[in-house]
């Protein structure tokens, strides 16, 4: 069976869990596949990059959800969502890149 590549993980589950949280009205629903894709890439990323690779990369994930929310407020919330994936897709990519 194919491997997803780390980087869609981590951005689906950013662009996922706000998506789950929007269409349901259910913040924690979405916090449950934000933290589900979270913690697949986050395995990923040790078995590819290692463990400093996990750690610096499962930071970048938290912070990149925390981060979106003070966008939001200033280019609107989709935009940021999709700003915090794609800067987090395109750590995950050149973190992992030569290795997996």
């Amino acid at each position: 069976m194919p491997r997803i590549p780390s980087p869609a993980i981590a951005a689906a589950g950013l662009v996922g869990g706000y998506a789950v949280a929007r269409w349901t009205k259910k913040r924690p629903l979405g916090g449950v596949v934000l933290a589900v894709a979270g913690g697949v890439a986050a395995r990923e990323w040790q078995q590819v990059g290692g463990v400093k690779a996990s750690v610096g990369l499962t930071t970048a994930y938290v912070a990149a959800f925390a981060g979106s929310h003070p966008l939001a407020k200033k280019i609107g919330a989709w935009p940021a969502v999709f700003s915090v994936a794609g800067g987090v897709a395109a750590a995950s990519w050149a973190v992992t890149r030569e290795k997996g």
